[in-house]
This record gives structure tokens, sequence and C-alpha cells, in this order.
């Protein structure tokens, strides 16, 4: 057998230890016979004497001697692996309800520092474009766009908004920015698909707020934030943006700004900590990153 069972491979570590197979029945819960046994089971299977059997004890033989030096040594390793294990900071895995937009523009890009900051602090993140509040009872805290008035929990607002047209610099190609506000009226638009009790901006409000006294163009249509902003990222029009949700993508050159002009938004994101305060430091982690990242975002 290339590999004698482990058991056996005990026993023989605890009487060569102590040069006693009586010694080794204490300390191994059993008997003497029984120890005795299994050295002869041990040495049959390695087709090697391990011991010479002397007056009141035992020896080790040279094939003992090395056998031993292994045999503790792989007994430290398993020792080390275990002690490894305990030392290790217990996974805590915090669940978040979102909209698909803000999951995948705002926090998604961000999770990295969570992790460097917070080793054993894991996000499993459920989106739905219906309201999170209403999702299952497992989840953790929602982050929620509104105005601030829920019943679900307690809020703590992480920012307001501001909307403004964005698009790819290669769909503006040489042209001056920023261009004039009427502009846009020559632009391809690209459209949200929404219910008419949205909060979000649609290019009809978006054009009234700006004082473009014309209909919008039509355009692209898809139900699909995220996917609106890669299309607009492809140079094929124009969308509304959010400013929190397209930050990073204007600092990165992705999109740009055709025009100077913004419109606040009366609704924000808020973080909504349900009734039950579950794991409330492993909540509190999570909510003080949230404002960190807000923190440094507002340097840049």
């Amino acid at each position: 057998m290339d590999r004698p069972p482990l058991e056996l491979l005990r026993t023989f570590e605890s009487a060569a230890r102590h040069r006693s197979f009586t010694a080794a029945a204490m300390e191994l819960g059993t008997t003497q016979p029984a120890i005795s046994q299994q050295i002869k089971r041990l040495e049959a299977l390695l087709q090697v004497r391990l011991f010479d059997r002397v007056y009141r004890g035992i020896n080790l033989t040279d094939s003992g001697t090395v056998l031993l030096q292994h045999v503790q040594a792989g007994l430290n390793e398993f020792k080390a692996g275990v002690d490894a294990i305990k030392a290790r900071e217990p996974q805590e895995v915090v669940q978040v309800a979102t909209d698909y937009a803000f999951a995948a523009l705002w926090l998604m890009p961000r999770l990295p520092r969570l992790r460097q900051r917070y080793p054993h602090l894991e996000v499993s993140i459920q989106t739905s474009e219906r309201s999170p509040l209403s999702l299952r009872g497992d989840i953790d805290l929602a982050i929620v766009f509104g105005d601030g008035r829920f019943k679900h929990g307690e809020a703590l607002r992480l920012f307001g908004e501001e909307v403004f047209p964005v698009c790819s610099p290669m769909l503006l190609k040489d042209r001056t920015l920023p261009l004039a506000t009427d502009a846009l009226r020559g632009l391809p638009l690209l459209h949200l698909q929404s219910d008419s009790h949205s909060r979000w901006y649609d290019w009809p409000r978006l054009f009234r707020a700006l004082g473009i006294h014309a209909p919008p163009a039509a355009g692209l249509s898809l139900d699909n934030y995220s996917l609106l902003i890669q299309a607009a990222i492809a140079g094929q029009g124009v969308v509304i943006g959010w400013r929190h949700l397209v930050d990073d993508l204007i600092r990165q050159n992705l999109l740009c700004r055709p025009i100077a002009q913004s419109i606040e938004s009366q609704f924000g994101y808020y973080v909504i900590l349900p009734e039950r305060k579950r794991r409330a430091r492993m909540l509190e982690s999570f909510t003080s990153w949230l404002m960190d990242e807000l923190e440094h975002e507002n340097d840049l």
C-alpha cells in the first residue's frame, strides 16, 4: 500500500514520541494491545520493522526514525492548515437590492475597492426594474431611486441627481463643444421605455425643462437604461445622462456632454435599511464604504 491509513501513522507517531505503547494508548484513548496490533499492521503494510522491542520499552529502528521525521512533518502541516482555517475571518454576505442601472454603472465598478477594504465582506446583488422594496425577505438593504419618502424602513440619502444629455465623442466628430441647446433637435436621440409614472426624465420633459419648443426626434428605444448607455457609447445617439451614473464614463472619454445645461432632479438614490436590523455591523461597514466612495467621487 502506497499510503498507509492515517490512523496507523497517528498511532505510530504517538508510540514513537513516547517510546511506549502504553503511553500511546493513554494518549489516544485505547488499550496497549490495540496499539501493538496497529503497529504490527503498519509494519506488515510497509514490510519493514519500525521498533525493536527491548526490556520495558521500545526503540525506533533506523527505518522507524526516518518514518517518524516525515510523519511528524506531515502532522504539523495538517495542524498548520487547521490553524489557518480557524484564523480566517468568516465571510459575510450583504444582500443588496437595487435597479439595473445603479448596479451596472455605479456599484459594480467600485466593488473591487470594497473587497480591498473589507476582505471578509462579500456582496450579493439582486437587480430588478420593479421596486427593490418589494423583493424577497432576506434582503439586507435596498438602494432605491426616489424622493426619500419610503415606508419600508430607515432611509439614508446617498445623493441627489441632475440630468443632462450625453453621447459618444464620435457622434459629434469635429464640432466645437458645447453646442447650442437647440442643436439637440438635429441629433439622433435614444429613448428609455418606461411607464407613465416613471420618475426618470424622458426627452419631451427634458426638452420642456431646457426651453426647447419642439418635439424630440424619434430614435432607438430600449427598456433597459444600461443597454441605452451602451448604445450611446457605440455612437448611436444621445441619451439622457444621470450624473452619478455617467460621470465615470465621461472621465474615461467614452461619453461627453454636447450641451452645457443640466436640470436638477427632485429625486435621488437612497439606502433603505429594513426595520429588522440584522447583522448591524456588516451593514454599517457597507454603508460607511458607500459614503466614503461618494466623498472620494466629490473630490475628483
